[in-house]
């Protein structure tokens, strides 16, 4: 018989899941487990890699399990990460020589900052398209290196292996020390700050500028490509695809065509545009990245926006502030209140992303007066959610010269109804919703079947989408301006506020 499912591996900021999707595009099983996340100092973030590795070797026979299914009933797995997060290795052993730091960690934002103005952002935007900053991969390794010099005697000695997520993942699940295969895709690649946009390859002014060894780099695939095959416990299973996150979720809710959008809600918050096979040079503070490539060397680029706190907001309210037990009581709380009361937050925890690229900026509360209440600032949360959303929005606009005329979200965040209707009430758009919410895991999933013909064509991915919710804009256009201004007005004492 042949394999009748495929199985996508989500190695995520909180979690790792493996999910298994039927040739629906429907989520048929999943395993999934949490890792530590460790904060050595402020603006620190790092993760430990080998239990990384150690969890992604439960889920995947947890997943099969809960659908009681065999190795042999799956054609392909894929991979899917979390992007600018980062970890060096030992290439004999496979013991990680440092924790992996985490694409939220902020210690190289000196660097980053040094580097806008010296040689100054548009010598790496028309190179890798994006800025100099500490969410990518680059500053850190440089910081790294600068930290541990014997890191860099190591790595220009050819012992060590650099990858993000997905090429540790990769690299362990082919073998290891083993004869495990080192690569990453062109998504994530984009990501580091060291791959030119245009050739899709390592760019040599750059890792020359940072100082980073070609020998400890992945190569660089498609995204949609067998590229080996698996021992353990998914032994003899090709490894038919590897994408970042975001570019997995654009993928999975089937954002083909130019000009569609996405937007991924979890903890942080991800627009993509697709823009098709030419790059978008942005000048409005959105990121040119890669959306995928296929196989046959097709590929799309996308326009990006990245948000560094949205979840992560609700997390804070529950866990440092203790206003709610769970994430979802967020939503019962600002519904007791009609409006916000005046009060704005703006999550700068860890600087402000796009279109700002404020590194040192820092979170403010305004607005506060003795009538708010714990509702009303679980209000401003969820709308400081819809707010960045607007900013990103806005910016995209302007650089791909298109408005927006709808909005397809995902992730977790998407089950808060109440900020469902907040971000369609600013945008002034339909905010639409497909069945399938998992599409980061959907959209690897897709990529490894079509990279071995579990399904023929992207036709019948389109075929597979499917609408669950949809909110339509109900606030008013003088509301709405009201709204704005006192969200500017924040975001002026955000950034005044830089350190």
């Amino acid at each position: 018989m042949a394999p009748r499912y495929v199985l996508s591996i989500d190695q995520g900021t909180t979690s790792t899941r493996a999910m298994v999707f039927d040739q629906h595009g429907r989520l048929a099983g999943m395993g999934q487990r949490e890792h530590r996340q460790i904060f050595p100092q402020p603006g620190w973030v790092e993760h430990d890699a080998a239990q990384i590795w150690h969890n992604t070797r439960r889920v995947i026979p947890q997943a099969l399990a809960e659908l009681g299914i065999s190795v042999a009933d799956v054609a392909a797995v894929g991979v899917a990460s979390q992007r600018e997060t980062f970890v060096l290795w030992e290439r004999d052993t496979g013991r990680p020589v440092c924790s992996a730091i985490v694409w939220q960690d902020t210690r190289s934002h000196q660097v980053a900052e040094g580097l806008l103005a010296d040689p100054g952002a548009d010598f790496f935007r028309s190179r890798a398209g994006i800025p100099p900053a500490a969410y990518f991969t680059a500053p850190r390794l440089s910081w790294l290196m600068a930290d541990r010099p014997e890191l860099r005697v190591r790595a220009r000695r050819g012992e060590l292996l650099m990858g993000t997520m997905e090429t540790w993942l990769i690299w362990n699940l082919t073998g290891g020390p083993d004869g495990g295969v080192h690569v990453t895709d062109v998504t994530n690649a984009s990501r580091t700050l060291l791959m030119n946009l245009e050739q899709l390859d390592w760019d040599p002014e750059l890792l020359e500028f940072f100082g980073v060894p070609e020998s400890i780099l992945p190569t660089i695939v498609p995204s949609s490509q067998v590229v080996g095959t698996a021992v353990g416990a998914l032994a003899g299973v090709p490894i038919a695809a590897a994408v970042g996150d975001q570019q997995g979720a654009l993928f999975g809710q089937t954002c083909f065509e130019a000009g569609e959008v996405k937007c991924t809600y979890g903890t942080g918050a991800f627009l993509l545009m697709n823009t098709g096979a030419d790059v978008v040079t942005s000048s409005h503070g959105m990121l040119s990245t890669v959306a995928y490539q296929l196989a046959d060397g097709s590929k799309a680029y996308a326009l990006e926006g990245s948000i560094a706190v949205a979840g992560g907001l609700v997390q804070w309210v529950r866990d440092g502030l203790g206003l709610v037990r769970t994430a979802p009581e967020i939503e019962t709380l600002a519904r007791t209140v009609d409006d916000s009361g005046g009060c704005v937050v703006v999550p700068a925890f860890t600087g402000l992303f796009s279109p700002y690229w404020s590194s040192g900026a820092r979170g403010v509360i305004s607005g506060l007066t003795s009538f708010v209440t714990a509702g009303h600032l679980a209000r401003a949360v969820l709308e400081s959610c819809a707010w960045q959303t607007n900013d990103v929005v806005e910016a995209m606009a302007a650089d791909a010269g298109v408005p927006l005329k709808s909005l397809r979200v995902d992730g977790g965040m998407t089950s808060n109804h109440l900020l469902m209707q907040m971000v369609s009430d600013v945008l002034d758009v339909p905010v639409l919703r497909p069945t399938t919410s998992e599409t980061v895991s959907l959209g690897a999933a897709y990529l490894a079947g079509l990279a071995v013909g579990f399904w023929s064509d992207m036709k019948v991915l389109r075929r597979n989408w499917h609408r669950a919710g949809q909110w339509d804009p109900r606030l008013s256009a003088e509301r709405r301006d009201q709204q704005r201004l006192a969200w500017r007005a924040a975001i002026d004492r955000t950034l005044d506020v830089r350190n």
